[in-house]
């Protein structure tokens, strides 16, 4: 069960590695525009162009968390086992960050509604988003073989 779980781990934090920094979406405006940004270049665009908070709540959400939770499960895996303390705690942080796994998926799902609700795009699907979904969908399925 460990090989298992420790595969799932790796392939989680290839696919998010991945997901991050390929494009997501690609965005057609009218006829000749398009646009294929990926999560990390959405960031950086809504922190440079005022909307810090957004900015932050996106990459604490999309980035980070899911970054936390894939860390919080390999140290659950390999880095506790002489210390119950420390595998306690790390248990409770797992247990912490996911709860606000999904919220990640959320993220993504409110920016496709948007595109395709203001007219003035069209969003499809690119190689990223797969990759972001991928890693979303393992780690999940490590942490709940991991309790």
């Amino acid at each position: 069960m460990r090989i298992l779980i420790a595969v799932l781990i790796a392939i989680s934090a290839f696919s998010l590695a991945l997901g991050i920094t390929q494009p997501l979406l690609r965005f057609e405006h009218l006829v000749f525009f398009s646009r294929t940004p990926s999560l990390i270049e959405m960031v950086g665009q809504l922190w440079t162009s005022g909307d810090a908070l957004l900015a932050g709540v996106v990459a604490l959400f999309s980035i980070v968390f899911p970054a936390g939770k894939i860390l919080a499960a390999q140290v659950v895996m390999t880095g506790t086992d002489g210390n119950p303390r420390m595998r306690a705690r790390m248990h409770r942080l797992l247990g912490l960050v996911s709860k606000w796994s999904m919220m990640d998926v959320l993220v993504v799902a409110l920016v496709i509604v948007a595109a395709k609700t203001s007219g003035l795009a069209d969003a499809f699907t690119q190689p990223g988003l797969w990759f972001y979904a991928t890693s979303v969908v393992t780690a999940a399925v490590a942490t709940a073989l991991i309790r």
